[in-house]
Order: structure tokens, then C-alpha cells, then sequence
């Protein structure tokens, strides 16, 4: 799984309140997917989830990792 990212990264995630388990899960890029728009949701951010979603499909895997940490707190 991605390493955390830097503390000035960090300071950037766009919601740091919604932490997201994906070490020791599935690596499967629509189980992160998956994951993280559903912690979005559950924290109240539903209106955020297709915003999300567009770019974190916007790319290739490298891609979707690096949004989700832009997003979210990934643990």
C-alpha cells in the first residue's frame, strides 16, 4: 500500500477527518474506490463523491492512489 504521505502533504488533505483503512485489504482499484466514496459519504461529504470519483479515474493506478491521499487520511 502507498506509504503516508509527507507531513506538508498532509496539511493538503482535503479531508483529514476521514480516515480510510486500505493496508491489509484489497488492493483491487474498485475496492479502493469503493472504499473511500464510502467513507466520504458516511462522514457527510456525499456531494463531494462524484467530484472524487472523476479524478480519481482520471488516470491510471499511480493516479487513483495519490487522489485518495489527497482526499482522505489513508491508514
Amino acid at each position: 500500500m502507498p506509504p503516508s504521505p509527507p507531513d506538508d502533504i498532509r496539511d493538503e488533505i482535503r479531508h483529514p477527518e476521514v480516515v480510510v483503512q486500505l493496508t491489509g485489504g484489497d488492493g483491487n482499484a474498485y475496492a479502493i474506490l469503493g472504499a473511500v466514496r464510502r467513507a466520504l459519504r458516511d462522514a457527510g461529504h456525499g456531494d463531494e463523491v462524484e467530484e472524487f470519483f472523476a479524478e480519481a479515474t482520471s488516470g491510471d493506478y499511480d493516479t487513483l492512489l495519490r487522489t485518495c491521499m489527497r482526499w482522505v487520511t489513508i491508514d
